[in-house]
Order: structure tokens, then C-alpha cells, then sequence
């Protein structure tokens, strides 16, 4: 058990380090950021910074020497220097290989008996080619690395758009989805402990625009809450195979056939932003009551249902009406200029 007063190294200065610092605070942490940019929006809420980039095997050692404990807050991040942490990173770096290759992320979830979209991996427009006419149109084209929030995916809905989606995507390496017919979208939100103790939080059912996510409410739809047990279990089967420590979150999508896995993100996650409020401990709480091998916290609903709205881009120029609102709940991140598609904050609204 690591005791507070100790220092947590968090890999990444956004939002989700600005988060997990202020919940690592609240239970008498200190935490040391690791990010490239000469100013991130954790910083304001860290007791230490480094400025490296995060290919430096010698600056990412210093780092480790200077923390107790060490986490990231986001996936795309070289998995070679974070081996010099060894045993003070967590999750490992076994949960970051398997989530930043997205053909290699679907074969370890098949191997874990999970269900995803039929997909093939592709590296040319013949590829692409050969693929429609094995799975069909309509199909999405994704890079097999650094996609995020829509960007570097492509959808092909005629056979005459192929060499469009493949030139949008820079003609990356790329896996090639079947169109899924779903009803709705929804995370399992999972901690794990080192010895095995895990919690879930209610699933979260989602709204996405653009690849980007827009919304979150708990208690999800009659539909999605029949999925939710064998999501769970599927989940489950994923963060122990990884020998996952900490927050990981399971994208689903609700079909016919079951629940379809979208993809993974080893770490907390914005469908869970609700549960800073709307839970009695959030993700961000409990991601460091993981690492520190602290005990698990209650993560059920504090009451009615709870709304997460992201705010995006220029929408960060409603706080005034938002902090005006009577019982909502405003989180600006401190992240500059408001450009198009960029999470600046978001509102959670907790109704009885």
C-alpha cells in the first residue's frame, strides 16, 4: 500500500491528468506530470512537472526516480521508455500495447471471447479494394495507430469512394470494419486491483457526433442494461488477461446479436467524467485507490440519474449561462484556444 504524502507520476498533462491530480489531492497525494508541451492543463493542479518528450529513456528514468508510483492518462504514448518504470507503472505496459495497434487490439479481444465487428487489416488501396468486396460495404476505414475522437477513420459507403477513404486516412496502415447495425453505444467502466478485486460502475450510454463523444447518461435504456451483464463479463475477461491495475473501459456497441466490442482504452475515460459527481467514488478516485492498492470505493449511484454533456470547441464560451445553472456541475479545462472538434470541459447535471 502506497501511503499518502507519496508522489504519483502521471504520463500526460490533459484533462484526465488534470482529473486524476485534483482526485489524487483530495486523498493527500502529491502527483508529478510528465508531458512535452510548455504548458499542459494538469499542470495548474500538479506539485511537479517534467518537460521531456516522451521518447527519452533518460529523462522518462529521472522521472521514475523522483515518483513512487507512476500511471498514464492517455494510450499513444511510446511503450519503450516507460519499461525503464518497471514495477512503478500502472496499468503495465502490456494494457498499452494491446490498445495502441487497433488489428492487433481486435485479435486480443477475440482471443479473450469477445465480439467485434468482422474486420480485415489493410495496407493498400488494393487491400481495401479486395476487402470490400469481402465484407461489404458500407465499411469505416481506421489507422491502426494514433486515431482518436474520429480522426484517421474514413467510411466507404459506395465502391467508388475507396480511394477517397484510403487517401483521408494518408494511406496508414489501417483495419477495415464492417458496418455494425446497433441500437445504442455504452461503456463498462472497470477498476482492478493487482489481486484481482474489481469493481464496475453503472454503464453509461452514449452519444457520439463526428467520432466524438457528446453525451453520457446513467442509468442506461432498458435495451442497453440487458447487454450490460455479458458486456461485463467480457470486460472482465479482457482487464484480466492484461493483468490490468487500475481504471479500464470497454466500448460497446448494442446489437442484435449482443454486444459488439468497439474498442478498449486502458485507462479512465470520458464516458466516466459522470461519475465525479453522479458516483460516490469516481473513476478518478478509484484509478489511484488501484495504484496505490488502497480499497476499493463504493461507485454506485448517489441518487436519480446523472448527464455528462462535452463541451467542444466554442461551446466552451456558454460557462457563463453553465456556471449560472442551478445544479450543474462545470469542469473547464484550462486548455487555451477553442479550436473545432477539441474538448474544452464539460457539465454533468445529477437529477433525482
Amino acid at each position: 500500500m502506497i501511503p499518502p504524502g507519496s508522489t504519483i507520476g502521471i504520463i500526460g498533462g490533459g484533462q484526465l491528468g488534470r482529473m486524476l491530480s485534483v482526485a489524487a489531492a483530495q486523498l493527500g497525494y502529491k502527483t508529478h506530470i510528465y508531458d512535452p508541451h510548455e504548458h499542459s492543463c494538469a499542470d495548474d493542479v500538479a506539485a511537479y512537472r517534467t518537460r521531456a518528450a516522451f521518447e527519452s529513456v533518460e529523462a522518462m528514468q529521472r522521472f521514475g526516480e523522483s515518483v513512487d508510483v507512476a500511471t498514464y492518462e492517455f494510450e499513444n504514448v511510446p511503450v519503450e521508455p516507460l519499461k525503464v518504470l518497471g514495477d512503478k507503472l500502472s496499468p503495465g505496459v502490456r494494457s498499452l500495447e494491446a490498445a495502441q495497434d487497433r488489428a492487433q487490439e481486435k485479435e486480443f479481444i477475440e482471443k479473450c471471447g469477445g465480439r467485434v465487428a468482422p474486420w480485415r487489416a489493410v495496407a493498400s488501396l488494393g487491400d481495401v479494394e479486395e476487402t470490400i468486396g469481402q465484407l461489404r460495404i458500407p465499411l469505416v476505414l481506421k489507422t491502426r495507430r494514433y486515431g482518436y475522437d474520429g480522426k484517421g477513420q474514413a467510411w466507404i459507403r459506395s465502391e467508388a469512394e475507396a480511394a477517397e477513404a484510403w487517401s483521408a486516412i494518408g494511406e496508414e496502415p489501417a483495419v477495415a470494419e464492417a458496418g455494425v447495425a446497433f441500437a445504442a453505444e455504452f461503456s463498462v467502466i472497470i477498476a482492478r486491483w493487482a489481486d484481482g478485486r474489481h469493481v464496475f460502475w453503472d454503464s453509461p450510454e452514449n452519444e457520439h457526433r463526428d467520432g466524438i463523444l457528446r453525451r453520457s447518461t446513467v442509468p442506461c435504456s432498458h435495451l442497453v442494461a440487458q447487454q450490460v451483464p455479458s458486456a461485463r463479463t467480457a470486460a472482465l475477461k479482457i482487464a484480466e488477461a492484461l493483468g490490468h491495475v487500475g481504471v479500464l473501459t470497454v466500448e460497446f456497441f448494442a446489437s442484435a446479436q449482443g454486444p459488439v466490442v468497439n474498442e478498449i482504452a486502458p485507462r479512465v475515460h470520458n464516458s466516466g467524467h459522470w461519475t465525479i459527481e453522479g458516483a460516490v467514488t469516481s473513476q478518478f478516485e478509484q484509478h489511484i485507490r488501484a495504484i496505490c492498492d488502497l480499497p476499493p470505493g463504493v461507485t454506485g449511484l448517489i441518487r436519480g440519474h446523472a448527464v455528462m454533456e462535452n463541451l467542444i470547441g466554442p461551446e466552451i464560451e456558454r460557462w457563463p449561462e453553465l456556471v449560472a445553472e442551478r445544479g450543474a456541475h462545470v469542469h473547464i479545462y484550462d486548455k487555451g484556444e477553442a479550436r473545432p472538434g477539441r474538448k474544452m470541459g464539460h457539465v454533468t447535471r445529477v437529477i433525482r
